[in-house]
């Protein structure tokens, strides 16, 4: 898959998961009660640098820094940009 926007050095590009709609009771959340999602899934990977090796690749599903990244909108859909440095934990599958 071909993907438009190429991050650089240690940057990854992600796409946040959705928030869940329903507590584990149940009960339905509305938007503003639902949790600002920390998990992803990585969508393009930047060469590192000498100083930081790239440990992530497409596709990886991660937990990030709450407030890190930069958000951008492309084609319609909402990405994040952020270093890699900011990436908490890999998810294992």
């Amino acid at each position: 898959m071909s993907f438009g926007i190429k991050p650089l050095g240690d940057r990854v590009v992600i796409k946040k998961m959705e928030a869940e709609e329903k507590t584990a009771s149940g009960i339905v959340l509305p938007g503003q009660a639902k949790e600002k999602p920390q998990m992803a899934e990585v969508v393009a990977v930047g060469p590192g640098t000498e100083d930081e090796k790239m440990e992530l690749k497409v596709k990886d599903v991660v937990i990030f820094s709450q407030y890190a990244g930069t958000e951008v909108k492309y084609e319609g859909e909402e990405y994040t940009i952020l270093s890699q440095r900011d990436i908490l934990a890999k998810v294992a599958k």
